[in-house]
Protein backbone atom coordinates (compact mmCIF):
# COMPACT_ATOMS: atom_id res chain seq x y z
CA UNK A 1 0.00 0.00 0.00
CA UNK A 2 1.33 3.48 -0.87
CA UNK A 3 1.91 5.75 2.10
CA UNK A 4 0.19 9.11 1.77
CA UNK A 5 -0.60 12.10 3.86
CA UNK A 6 -2.79 15.13 3.40
CA UNK A 7 -0.70 18.06 2.17
CA UNK A 8 -0.85 21.39 3.95
CA UNK A 9 -3.04 22.56 1.11
CA UNK A 10 -4.56 20.44 -1.65
CA UNK A 11 -4.55 16.67 -2.23
CA UNK A 12 -2.67 13.94 -0.40
CA UNK A 13 0.93 13.46 -1.53
CA UNK A 14 3.56 10.72 -1.33
CA UNK A 15 5.86 10.51 1.65
CA UNK A 16 9.59 9.92 1.16
CA UNK A 17 9.27 6.23 2.05
CA UNK A 18 6.73 5.76 -0.73
CA UNK A 19 8.83 7.50 -3.39
CA UNK A 20 10.47 5.32 -6.03
CA UNK A 21 13.63 7.43 -5.77
CA UNK A 22 14.03 7.05 -2.02
CA UNK A 23 16.92 4.60 -2.50
CA UNK A 24 18.92 7.20 -4.45
CA UNK A 25 17.87 10.41 -2.73
CA UNK A 26 19.43 12.49 0.06
CA UNK A 27 17.16 10.66 2.53
CA UNK A 28 18.22 7.13 1.58
CA UNK A 29 20.39 6.40 4.65
CA UNK A 30 17.95 7.70 7.25
CA UNK A 31 16.26 5.27 9.66
CA UNK A 32 12.48 5.41 9.77
CA UNK A 33 12.13 7.74 12.76
CA UNK A 34 14.59 10.22 11.25
CA UNK A 35 12.99 9.86 7.84
CA UNK A 36 9.71 11.04 9.34
CA UNK A 37 11.42 14.16 10.75
CA UNK A 38 13.06 14.81 7.36
CA UNK A 39 9.76 14.31 5.57
CA UNK A 40 8.09 16.89 7.82
CA UNK A 41 10.31 19.75 6.57
CA UNK A 42 9.76 19.05 2.85
CA UNK A 43 7.52 21.23 0.75
CA UNK A 44 5.84 18.61 -1.42
CA UNK A 45 6.61 18.23 -5.12
CA UNK A 46 5.54 21.11 -7.31
CA UNK A 47 5.45 21.07 -11.11
CA UNK A 48 7.56 23.18 -13.42
CA UNK A 49 6.71 23.59 -17.07
CA UNK A 50 9.40 23.22 -19.73
CA UNK A 51 11.50 26.39 -19.72
CA UNK A 52 10.16 27.60 -16.36
CA UNK A 53 12.73 28.90 -13.87
CA UNK A 54 13.14 27.15 -10.53
CA UNK A 55 15.53 29.87 -9.29
CA UNK A 56 17.13 32.91 -10.90
CA UNK A 57 20.76 33.94 -10.75
CA UNK A 58 21.22 36.50 -7.99
CA UNK A 59 18.01 35.79 -6.07
CA UNK A 60 18.32 35.04 -2.32
CA UNK A 61 19.30 31.46 -1.53
CA UNK A 62 16.69 29.83 0.70
CA UNK A 63 16.26 26.17 -0.31
CA UNK A 64 17.73 23.03 -1.78
CA UNK A 65 15.62 21.16 -4.35
CA UNK A 66 15.56 17.44 -5.07
CA UNK A 67 14.40 16.45 -8.56
CA UNK A 68 11.56 13.97 -8.23
CA UNK A 69 10.85 13.60 -11.95
CA UNK A 70 11.99 15.37 -15.10
CA UNK A 71 15.28 17.27 -15.36
CA UNK A 72 16.84 20.71 -14.96
CA UNK A 73 19.70 22.71 -16.45
CA UNK A 74 21.81 25.25 -14.58
CA UNK A 75 22.79 28.32 -16.59
CA UNK A 76 25.19 31.14 -15.70
CA UNK A 77 24.96 34.55 -17.32
CA UNK A 78 28.52 35.44 -18.37
CA UNK A 79 28.91 39.23 -18.17
CA UNK A 80 25.61 39.70 -19.98
CA UNK A 81 27.22 38.39 -23.19
CA UNK A 82 26.03 34.78 -23.29
CA UNK A 83 24.57 31.99 -21.16
CA UNK A 84 26.75 29.02 -20.21
CA UNK A 85 25.14 25.68 -19.30
CA UNK A 86 27.16 24.41 -16.36
CA UNK A 87 25.13 21.50 -15.00
CA UNK A 88 22.21 19.15 -15.63
CA UNK A 89 20.14 17.67 -12.79
CA UNK A 90 18.44 14.27 -13.10
CA UNK A 91 15.87 12.58 -10.84
CA UNK A 92 17.04 12.17 -7.21
CA UNK A 93 19.81 14.77 -7.65
CA UNK A 94 19.98 17.84 -5.40
CA UNK A 95 20.09 21.37 -6.78
CA UNK A 96 21.43 24.26 -4.72
CA UNK A 97 24.43 22.67 -3.01
CA UNK A 98 26.75 25.19 -4.68
CA UNK A 99 24.84 28.02 -2.98
CA UNK A 100 25.33 26.79 0.59
CA UNK A 101 27.15 29.46 2.53
CA UNK A 102 26.23 32.11 -0.03
CA UNK A 103 23.55 34.76 0.25
CA UNK A 104 22.39 34.44 -3.36
CA UNK A 105 21.91 31.80 -6.03
CA UNK A 106 24.94 31.63 -8.35
CA UNK A 107 22.97 30.59 -11.43
CA UNK A 108 19.56 30.30 -13.05
CA UNK A 109 17.98 26.84 -13.05
CA UNK A 110 15.42 25.97 -15.74
CA UNK A 111 13.20 22.95 -16.35
CA UNK A 112 14.19 20.97 -19.45
CA UNK A 113 10.80 19.25 -19.47
CA UNK A 114 7.82 18.95 -17.15
CA UNK A 115 9.59 18.53 -13.84
CA UNK A 116 8.61 17.97 -10.23
CA UNK A 117 10.89 19.00 -7.37
CA UNK A 118 10.77 18.58 -3.59
CA UNK A 119 11.82 21.76 -1.81
CA UNK A 120 14.00 21.58 1.30
CA UNK A 121 14.01 24.96 3.09
CA UNK A 122 17.65 25.21 4.08
CA UNK A 123 17.13 26.82 7.47
CA UNK A 124 14.93 23.86 8.49
CA UNK A 125 17.33 21.35 6.94
CA UNK A 126 20.32 22.87 8.73
CA UNK A 127 18.59 22.76 12.12
CA UNK A 128 17.50 19.18 11.58
CA UNK A 129 20.99 18.12 10.47
CA UNK A 130 22.45 19.37 13.77
CA UNK A 131 20.17 16.90 15.58
CA UNK A 132 20.51 13.97 13.16
CA UNK A 133 24.10 12.84 12.47
CA UNK A 134 22.93 10.49 9.72
CA UNK A 135 21.29 13.37 7.86
CA UNK A 136 24.37 15.54 8.31
CA UNK A 137 26.50 12.73 6.90
CA UNK A 138 24.13 12.27 3.96
CA UNK A 139 24.34 15.99 3.21
CA UNK A 140 28.15 15.90 3.30
CA UNK A 141 28.22 12.88 0.97
CA UNK A 142 25.87 14.66 -1.40
CA UNK A 143 28.15 17.69 -1.42
CA UNK A 144 31.14 15.42 -2.03
CA UNK A 145 29.47 13.88 -5.07
CA UNK A 146 28.78 17.37 -6.39
CA UNK A 147 32.46 18.29 -6.01
CA UNK A 148 33.57 15.10 -7.76
CA UNK A 149 31.17 15.89 -10.57
CA UNK A 150 32.72 19.33 -10.93
CA UNK A 151 36.19 17.78 -11.01
CA UNK A 152 35.08 15.36 -13.69
CA UNK A 153 33.71 18.23 -15.77
CA UNK A 154 37.04 20.06 -15.55
CA UNK A 155 38.85 16.91 -16.69
CA UNK A 156 36.31 16.40 -19.47
CA UNK A 157 36.98 19.86 -20.90
CA UNK A 158 40.72 20.15 -20.30
CA UNK A 159 42.66 19.52 -23.52
CA UNK A 160 40.09 17.06 -24.85
CA UNK A 161 38.88 16.62 -28.41
CA UNK A 162 35.21 17.03 -29.31
CA UNK A 163 34.92 13.23 -29.63
CA UNK A 164 36.38 12.70 -26.16
CA UNK A 165 34.10 15.30 -24.63
CA UNK A 166 30.91 13.90 -26.12
CA UNK A 167 31.87 10.29 -25.39
CA UNK A 168 32.67 11.21 -21.78
CA UNK A 169 29.40 13.10 -21.46
CA UNK A 170 27.34 10.13 -22.69
CA UNK A 171 29.20 7.75 -20.40
CA UNK A 172 28.62 10.09 -17.46
CA UNK A 173 24.88 10.16 -18.14
CA UNK A 174 24.92 6.37 -18.42
CA UNK A 175 26.47 6.07 -14.95
CA UNK A 176 24.03 8.56 -13.44
CA UNK A 177 20.96 6.84 -14.87
CA UNK A 178 22.27 3.43 -13.79
CA UNK A 179 22.78 4.71 -10.21
CA UNK A 180 19.05 5.52 -10.17
CA UNK A 181 17.99 2.01 -11.20
CA UNK A 182 17.49 2.92 -14.87
CA UNK A 183 19.10 1.41 -17.95
CA UNK A 184 22.70 2.41 -18.51
CA UNK A 185 22.33 1.67 -22.22
CA UNK A 186 19.17 3.54 -23.20
CA UNK A 187 17.85 6.85 -21.91
CA UNK A 188 16.12 10.08 -22.89
CA UNK A 189 18.15 13.21 -23.64
CA UNK A 190 15.93 16.01 -22.38
CA UNK A 191 18.62 18.59 -23.14
CA UNK A 192 19.02 19.95 -26.66
CA UNK A 193 22.21 19.56 -28.67
CA UNK A 194 22.72 23.30 -28.23
CA UNK A 195 22.62 22.80 -24.44
CA UNK A 196 25.06 19.89 -24.70
CA UNK A 197 27.36 22.03 -26.81
CA UNK A 198 27.23 24.89 -24.30
CA UNK A 199 27.96 22.46 -21.48
CA UNK A 200 30.92 20.90 -23.31
CA UNK A 201 32.31 24.06 -24.88
CA UNK A 202 31.41 22.90 -28.40
CA UNK A 203 29.46 24.47 -31.25
CA UNK A 204 26.05 23.01 -32.05
CA UNK A 205 27.33 21.93 -35.47
CA UNK A 206 30.22 20.07 -33.84
CA UNK A 207 27.91 18.18 -31.48
CA UNK A 208 25.70 17.14 -34.41
CA UNK A 209 28.68 16.10 -36.54
CA UNK A 210 30.29 14.01 -33.78
CA UNK A 211 26.98 12.40 -32.82
CA UNK A 212 26.44 11.48 -36.47
CA UNK A 213 29.94 9.96 -36.59
CA UNK A 214 29.23 7.91 -33.45
CA UNK A 215 26.05 6.59 -35.11
CA UNK A 216 27.86 5.62 -38.31
CA UNK A 217 30.50 3.83 -36.25
CA UNK A 218 27.79 1.83 -34.46
CA UNK A 219 28.61 3.30 -31.06
CA UNK A 220 25.20 4.89 -30.48
CA UNK A 221 21.73 4.87 -32.02
CA UNK A 222 19.34 7.82 -31.92
CA UNK A 223 15.55 7.86 -32.25
CA UNK A 224 14.45 11.43 -31.64
CA UNK A 225 15.92 12.18 -28.23
CA UNK A 226 16.11 8.53 -27.19
CA UNK A 227 19.74 7.43 -27.23
CA UNK A 228 20.96 3.84 -27.12
CA UNK A 229 24.61 3.22 -26.25
CA UNK A 230 25.54 0.22 -28.38
CA UNK A 231 29.16 0.03 -27.27
CA UNK A 232 30.17 1.29 -23.84
CA UNK A 233 33.61 -0.17 -24.51
CA UNK A 234 34.03 1.78 -27.74
CA UNK A 235 32.91 5.03 -26.13
CA UNK A 236 35.27 4.41 -23.21
CA UNK A 237 38.21 3.94 -25.56
CA UNK A 238 37.40 7.25 -27.26
CA UNK A 239 36.86 9.08 -23.96
CA UNK A 240 40.20 7.87 -22.60
CA UNK A 241 42.41 7.69 -25.68
CA UNK A 242 40.70 9.79 -28.35
CA UNK A 243 39.29 8.69 -31.73
CA UNK A 244 41.11 6.00 -33.69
Amino acid sequence: MTTVRQGRSGPAELLCEGCSLHGACLSRSLPLEELEAFDAIIDRPRPLKRGEALVRQGQPFTSLFVVRSGSLKQVIDVDGRYDQVVHFYLPSETEGLDAIGEARCPATVLALERTFVCELPFAHLERLATRLPSLRGALYRCMGRELRGDQRQVCLLSGRTAEQRLAGFLLGLSERFHARGCSRYRFHLAMSRADIGSHLGLALETVSRVMGRFQRQGLVAMAGREVTLRSLEGLTVIAEDGPR
